[in-house]
């Protein structure tokens, strides 16, 4: 599941505040457009995140908003093993490989889902699906509570000046007034333009606190960029790095209790 839309609504269609429904129509567009050649998570996020995960040979793996299935199957061929994908849209691959489960469901409710009662995991991923926690905190200390010994959670989020960048544009206000504004705004989605997408705003701050909150302390971030090769081949994508800077990058660990 993707980032594109923490707080999202459909235009002709009333959510009740779910923030989640519009990813069963917009799953399979995001998905479209992530397997483009120019796709910057093709280009910049999916290559940091399979960094920072290491080895994953006999490693189990939950990915909370697992789009498709495609990434976890990846890892999986890799030689993870006993891995989980949850997504609310159920938009799944068609032949998942061995040792790979695909359950449909909300990541907000991680702590009640039959599957996953009683697992644990050495790896639990959140990529670009964390802004559809209706709970972000008891998002996070469920899936914690779900590590392994010597596990940890990989996050990542947007970086939340892109949005200021874009409000203060279209409002003719400052880059400040729009980043430490709390109003919601809503925009087209870019990968269905059928749909109004409503956003919650955040700040960094306001992430660390939630990690804290949740007892986690980040052990890595970075913002990840182009390669040089990239940024050759693909200019326009680079255009759009410079200005609206990319995505944010957490691994995150379980504080120990003294």
């Amino acid at each position: 599941m993707a980032d594109d839309s923490p707080a999202a609504t459909n235009s002709h269609a009333d959510t009740s505040g779910d923030l989640s429904r519009p990813w069963l129509e917009l799953a399979p567009d995001y998905e479209r457009a992530r397997t483009r050649e120019d796709s910057l998570d093709r280009l910049v996020e999916w290559p940091v995140q399979r960094e920072l995960l290491g080895d994953v040979t006999g490693r189990s793996v939950l990915d909370a908003g697992c789009g498709n299935g495609g990434k976890l199957a990846e890892l999986v061929r890799d030689g993870a093993t006993d891995s989980v994908g949850v997504d609310i849209s159920g938009n799944f691959l068609s032949a998942p490989p061995p040792g790979l489960e695909l359950i449909r469901g909300d990541l907000s409710e991680l702590d009640s889902l039959p599957g996953l009662t009683g697992r644990r995991f050495d790896r639990i991923l959140f990529l670009q699906s964390f802004g559809y926690a209706k709970d972000p905190v008891r998002t996070l200390q469920a899936a914690r509570a779900m590590l392994a010994d010597d596990g940890f959670i990989l996050l990542t989020r947007t970086q939340p000046i892109r949005y200021a960048v874009e409000r203060s544009e279209e409002n003719g206000t400052s880059l400040g007034e729009e980043y430490f504004s709390t109003a919601s705004f809503s925009y087209l989605s870019g990968w269905n333009d059928q749909i109004t997408l409503t956003k919650r705003p955040y700040t960094i701050s306001d992430l660390l606190n939630v990690f804290s909150a949740a007892g986690l302390w980040i052990e890595t971030a970075l913002e990840p960029q182009l390669s040089e090769d990239a940024r050759r081949r693909y200019p326009h994508k680079q255009a759009w790095m410079n200005k609206y800077l990319g995505i944010l990058v957490f691994k995150l660990r379980p504080l120990q209790s003294r």
